[in-house]
This record gives C-alpha cells, structure tokens and sequence, in this order.
C-alpha cells in the first residue's frame, strides 16, 4: 500500500498527537476520517483481488497440465503476496516436478508448507497452554469405553418373549403354481 504526500502528512499529524494529546481542529478529524476509509477502501480491494487471485490459481490447478506455464506465475504471484501453498498445490508441483520450474516452486512451496504449519501448531500450543495453567483439567470419566463404564453394571440381555418370531415363509406363504388350462380336445362343449 503506498500513501500519496498529503496523506502522509495526515498520518504524521494523527501519529504526533496519538503520542503527545492535543486538542484537534476540526480539519485534522476530517482529514484523519478520510484517511481511514482509504485505508479501510484499499483494505476491502485488498481483500477483492486475492479472492479473484486465488480463484484464477485454482482453475489454472484444475487445467494442468496444459495451463503449466500461467499456473506456475500465479503460484509465484500468490506466494509474493503471502499466499499459504494449500495441499491441492503441493500436489499438482509434485505430479510436474519433471518441470525445472515446477521442482524449484515445489521446494519453495514445501518449505512454506511447514513453516505454516508449525507457526499454526506454535498457536495452538499457545492457546491451550494458557487456560490450563489457569484451571486443572477435569477427568472425563463419561466418554463411552472409559473408567465410568467399566464400573457400571453391564446390561442385561433382553427377556425372550412368549411368542417366537415368525419366520418369512410363515408369514409369507410360498405362491402356487397357477393351474394350467385343459387342452383344447379335452374341452366339453356346453
């Protein structure tokens, strides 16, 4: 993001009297407002333009290997902008690694890969560290199969009932054969 001069001279003013509180003319606000919603615009088209990145790399992904070429520079260009190689990519690099281009990326991508996610891992840990230091963890004694359910009773195996089940041909009594009709000499004319 670049700031043109006059906006820098208005992040200069908010920057100086965030550190040392003055009363503001009603220009500085104005200026500092209008200033924001730049940001906040440029933030927003930001946004717009790695969607439309990430989905022109996945149709690239879907088309190869005949959109080898193009898919490689968007990779390149997502990956510039911070872009994470997702799975799907580490895959199609790996089926193109024949490709000189495509094995460097690959080695690129798969180095990324990882430090994504230990950083990932790195938060987790982080955050679940932080509120078992504050509480111990409670036993789960309910999850099926546990230290609970061995203690339990073990259920009883149902009571057979007075009547037996039928069986198919019981209650589904095999078809007969139609009769088949006598021969025409065989008739009797009535």
């Amino acid at each position: 993001m670049a700031f043109s001069a006059d906006e820098l001279r208005v992040l200069r003013r908010a920057l100086a009297v965030a550190l040392h509180p003055a009363p503001l003319q009603v220009e500085d606000v104005r200026d500092a407002l209008r200033l924001a919603e730049s940001v906040d615009e440029a933030v927003r088209e930001a946004g717009r333009l790695r969607a439309f990145l990430l989905d022109d790399l996945a149709r690239y992904r879907e088309a190869l290997p005949g959109s080898l070429s193009g898919y490689l520079e968007l990779l390149q260009d997502a990956l510039a902008a911070g872009y994470d190689p997702a799975a799907d990519d580490l895959a199609a690099l790996r089926a193109l690694r024949r490709n000189p281009a495509a094995a460097a990326l690959l080695a690129r991508c798969q180095i990324l890969a990882e430090r994504s996610v230990r950083a990932r891992l790195a938060r987790v840990s982080q955050a679940t560290a932080t509120p078992a230091a504050a509480a111990p963890r409670a036993r789960l004694l309910a999850l099926p199969g546990g230290r609970a359910a061995a203690d339990e009773p073990k259920p009883r195996p149902p009571v057979p009932t007075e009547r037996p089940v039928p069986k198919p041909s019981e209650v589904f009594p095999p078809r007969r054969r139609p009769v088949p009709p006598p021969p025409p000499e065989e008739r009797v004319a009535g």
